[in-house]
C-alpha cells in the first residue's frame, strides 16, 4: 500500500459517512464488511482520479453486490 492510500481510504469514509449521517466508524464496519474498502484497495490507480461522489457510488454498487442495503 503506497503512502497516499491510506489518506484516500480515510477520506472516502469520510465521505461515504457524511453522504449516509454515520460516523466514521459505522462508515467503516459497513464498507469493510461489504468488501468496498478492498475494492478501492485494489483498484485505486482508477478510483483515486474520479471525484469523490463517483467513488460513493462505486462503493455503492461493490456493497450492494456483497449484501450491503444502503441506497
Amino acid at each position: 500500500m503506497s503512502k497516499y492510500e491510506i489518506p484516500y481510504l480515510t477520506s472516502a469514509i469520510q465521505a461515504f459517512a457524511q453522504r449516509f449521517a454515520m460516523t466514521r466508524q459505522a462508515a467503516f464496519r459497513y464498507l469493510h464488511e461489504h468488501k468496498a474498502l478492498a475494492f478501492l484497495v485494489e483498484f485505486y490507480d482508477v478510483e483515486h482520479l474520479q471525484s469523490m461522489d463517483e467513488t460513493i457510488d462505486d462503493m455503492l454498487i461493490i456493497c450492494r453486490q456483497n449484501g450491503g442495503t444502503l441506497a
